[in-house]
């Protein structure tokens, strides 16, 4: 694990062993667990006086984003997306306790088909934040709204390469490039996955911060973060929503090109069929009559053959006036 503590001096790494001696007076101490395990509940819980129950939940994966609030503590579960393989969105966790001060990350467990780098990338922003002096936290709450608002901007990148993904699906569709349907098809539903996620990522990490609000977890002079981050999530969830109702916008367009090629096919498929019914049902009947192995009525076939063509040709006048071709 990683461990900093931050003062107005600047921010200084210790060592797992110098944990139980920091002091946290006029500064933020912030612990990383890159990898929750028994060890590291042990050590914390008995640092930070972590709430067992919220221990047991760092060691397992939490479905949705939420906020407990415990004596002199909040524990907090977010998740971020990660792309995967065939258009699947790899949910990543992270866990906040955020104490007086202090602060504990955690990162949930990890799909094995996620590089261990991809979840540690907001963390690892925020320290390289801090070693250069460009981020100046002057309390818990302030440490964490930074975690939390490179989380958000991992959703907006995410965001950001979805709507790309849609301009260019937008430009094939208008285009008239359909390529192999089926195919074309499955690209624009993997890419509408993808902003469904963020749309439900940022819409369930909206409702923990207004709740968080609510209940007054952080210092009134803190609250605001609170507000700016529920802020950030709603702005996020509307956006996500609307690329994706414009997506859908953009498969009903293929969708209603591709059906309409396919009636006015079947219609003219129809008219064929319609056209040579005559020649089939005469020919049927009567074609053994006048064509035989040793004489042809040549009269009769004469008449059989006029009378096919005056009915195929009422046939195609009446379609001809239904419009159908």
């Amino acid at each position: 694990m990683d461990i900093r503590r931050v003062t107005a001096d600047g921010v200084r790494q210790y060592s797992v062993e110098q944990l139980e001696s920091l002091p946290c007076d006029d500064a933020v101490l912030w612990v990383d667990v890159p990898q929750w395990d028994a060890a590291a509940a042990s050590l914390l819980t008995e640092r930070f006086g972590i709430h067992p129950r919220a221990a047991e939940d760092c060691g397992r994966r939490n479905p949705v984003p939420k906020v407990h609030v415990y004596p002199g503590q909040a524990f907090i579960v977010l998740h971020g997306p990660e792309r995967g393989a065939h258009g699947h969105i790899h949910y990543l966790e992270l866990d906040q306790f955020v104490g007086p001060d202090w602060v504990v990350t955690v990162h949930g467990p990890l799909n094995p088909a996620v590089p261990p780098e991809a979840a540690l990338a907001e963390t690892r922003a925020i320290a390289r934040r801090l070693e250069s002096g460009r981020l100046h936290p002057a309390s818990a709450a302030d440490l964490s709204f930074a975690i939390i608002s490179a989380l958000s901007g991992r959703l907006r990148d995410h965001l950001s390469t979805m709507t790309e993904e849609v301009w260019r699906l937008e430009r094939r569709v208008t285009g008239g490039d359909d390529g192999d349907p089926e195919r074309f098809l499955e690209e624009m539903f993997a890419v509408r996955h993808g902003l469904l996620a963020v749309w439900t990522m940022a819409t369930l990490s909206r409702e923990v911060f207004g709740r968080m609000a609510t209940l007054g977890v952080w210092p009134d002079d803190k609250r605001g973060l609170l507000f700016d981050l529920e802020d950030q999530f709603r702005r996020l969830s509307r956006m996500a929503e609307g690329q994706r109702e414009y997506l859908q916008g953009v498969i009903e367009f293929f969708q209603a090109r591709t059906n309409t090629k396919m009636t006015i096919a079947a219609e003219r498929l129809a008219v064929i069929a319609a056209v040579t019914l005559p020649i089939t049902a005469l020919s049927s009947v009567l074609g053994m009559n006048v064509i035989v192995s040793t004489h042809t009525h040549v009269v009769g076939l004469v008449v059989i053959l006029a009378v096919m063509a005056v009915m195929s040709a009422a046939v195609l006048l009446w379609a001809r006036r239904k419009g159908w071709w």
